[in-house]
């Protein structure tokens, strides 16, 4: 490899891990406009593992805004990430895959809306692919697979991550 594709391999993986990163902040923050525009106008998620819903990331980030309503106080932590180029035919450098471990504590709020502990705590892997556009990097599918769940209290209805 020559210094120029070293260096734009090392800036790709800093958008790719960058674009994860954008994906679990508007998740926490309820940004469901930042989480359709991290998305390919053709872009899906898919949340069925964990209780969820799998289409369009317009659709699926309606549900979720329903879904979450519930847990204001949200926490997804991705670690874990194992980059992988070009696993799509005929690709030139412009297609990646992203797997990733999560954990996510969710909760409501105690009295006078301090935080209370989480009522739900789950964990699994995601799977994110990717797409490089004119506008830069873009998730193309997002594929949850929630592995574990703890509940505490009242919230047992299937949330998802």
């Amino acid at each position: 490899m020559t210094q120029r594709v070293e260096l734009a391999t090392v800036r790709d993986r800093l958008a790719l891990d960058g674009l994860v990163t954008e994906y679990a902040v508007a998740v926490d923050d309820g940004d469901w406009e930042a989480y359709r525009g991290l998305f390919t106008p053709d872009g899906r998620a898919d949340y069925r593992s964990a209780g969820g819903v799998e289409g369009s990331a317009g659709a699926v980030a309606g549900w979720l805004a329903k879904s979450f309503a519930e847990f204001p106080v949200r926490q997804h932590l991705i670690v874990n990430r194992r980059i992988r180029f070009g696993l799509l035919e005929q690709d030139r450098g412009d297609t990646a895959r992203v797997r990733a471990d999560y954990m996510s504590p969710m909760g409501g709020t105690g009295p006078e809306g301090a935080s209370a502990a989480p009522d739900l705590l789950s964990g699994g892997r995601c799977a994110f692919s990717m797409v490089r556009r004119d506008d830069g990097w873009r998730l193309n599918e997002v594929v949850v697979r929630e592995m574990w769940r703890r509940v505490d209290g009242p919230r047992a209805a299937p949330v998802v991550n």
